[in-house]
């Protein structure tokens, strides 16, 4: 069995939480392809991604609590046999409405990693040492959406898109059996039964206790700036800095590199300043990267490079505050950190993907949308932070 504290553990909670950025990413070279293979139109295929987004959102609500009473194990290869079955679907799927079915489930299973994994942080760590282990995650986190679209546009060009479902069933399989075999049960005192309305009993109390709220909104900023910047860098460099799809691979990884390298430093030192200090570190630097790039976009500079450096400041930031925004979110719920973890994750998730719908509604002539949203989400971050100093400090378990 893995050991608390062990890095070989901790390299499986990473792993896990890799895959909803490597079920989504991985696959993008492929949606031509896939439109072509399945006589569907852009859109539908377009359908393939938010209706995931949708399944990763709803899912993370009911594995928590669900955790909360029948144990991290048991739910965790429930829901990883869920994501290899509905990856095997995807494999073979026939036509877009069984692909984006199959989808849905795959997010279902996916996101059951995710809540788990960090319920499984709270199980065995808290405070600046969770914050600590939730910023080495993070990191791998950080480095998936650079590699998945390489690998899965080796893959495409050399067998076709339904080889990158076979490659996310291997991963899957392999995660099951790491699982079922290493990994040991880290709930120690199980909540009460999972009735609906215990499980309703469980989000009332969470919503009801000041510190949560307090870290889910530093969390919650911070991510809609992060989902303002995916859905429309791609428009942004590629159509208005005039960047080729190879290109913009390796100028998006340039802010992405932001992002680990501000997980990274929160690793090494979230456990001598803080969780607090360490967040405000990160908020100082996601309002002055958004409010860079509304700079670089106000004096006309026309190199990419003068956008996505601030960005790269403000992802650098958001690597600082999230993991440890989570880490402060479910502290205070020994008892119930799965329900804290599905809370945390579908407020944040559900809001990020509706800023983004946003930004990419607005883009038009001009970056004004993608840059004034960061900055936005980046002052706020930080304003929260101010705000909620007093309210932090309290840190009562419920």
């Amino acid at each position: 069995m893995l050991r608390p504290g062990t890095f070989a553990l901790t390299a499986l909670l990473a792993a896990l939480t890799a895959v909803g950025p490597l079920s989504t990413d991985m696959y993008l070279p492929s949606l031509p392809d896939i439109a072509r293979d399945l006589n569907a139109s852009t859109s539908q295929v377009q359908l393939t991604i938010s209706s995931y987004l949708i399944g990763f959102a709803c899912g993370q609500i009911l594995y928590g609590p669900v955790s909360d009473r029948h144990g991290r194990k048991p739910v965790l290869l429930a829901a990883v046999a869920l994501f290899c079955a509905a990856s095997i679907v995807c494999m073979l799927a026939t036509s877009v409405e069984m692909l984006i079915l199959a989808r849905i489930a795959q997010a279902l299973g996916g996101s059951g990693a995710v809540v788990v994994t960090r319920a499984i942080v709270r199980d065995l760590y808290s405070g600046a040492r969770a914050g600590r282990e939730l910023s080495v995650i993070s990191s791998v986190m950080a480095v998936a959406p650079v590699l998945a679209p390489m690998v899965g546009g080796m893959l495409q060009a050399a067998f076709g898109w339904r080889s990158i479902f076979v490659l996310l069933v291997v991963a899957g399989v392999s995660a099951f059996v790491i699982v079922w075999a290493l990994l040991p049960e880290t709930l120690q005192k199980r909540d009460e039964a999972t009735s609906a309305s215990s499980m309703l009993q469980s989000y009332r109390i969470i919503v009801s206790n000041r510190v949560f709220l307090a870290y889910l909104g530093l969390g919650f900023f911070s991510y809609a700036g992060l989902f303002a910047w995916i859905s429309g860098a791609s428009f942004v460099l590629q159509n208005l800095y005039g960047l080729t799809p190879l290109a913009f691979g390796f100028i998006f990884a340039i802010a992405t590199f932001g992002y680990f390298t501000g997980t990274t430093i929160a690793a090494r030192i979230v456990t001598r300043v803080g969780l607090d200090g360490m967040i405000g570190i990160g908020s100082v630097l996601c309002a002055a990267g958004g409010l860079l790039a509304c700079v670089s976009i106000g004096l006309g500079l026309i190199s990419s490079l003068s956008l996505v450096i601030p960005v790269a400041i403000f992802l650098a930031g958001f690597g600082m505050v999230l993991p440890q925004s989570i880490a402060g979110a479910i502290t205070p719920f020994p008892e119930r950190a799965g329900a804290a973890s599905s809370l945390l994750g579908f407020v944040q998730q559900i809001g990020a993907a509706l800023c983004g719908a946003l930004v990419a509604s607005l883009l038009g002539e001009n970056a004004w949308p993608l840059a004034g949203a960061i900055a936005l989400m980046g002052c706020v971050t930080l304003l929260v932070w101010i705000a909620t100093r007093d309210i932090r400090r309290t840190k009562k378990s419920a």
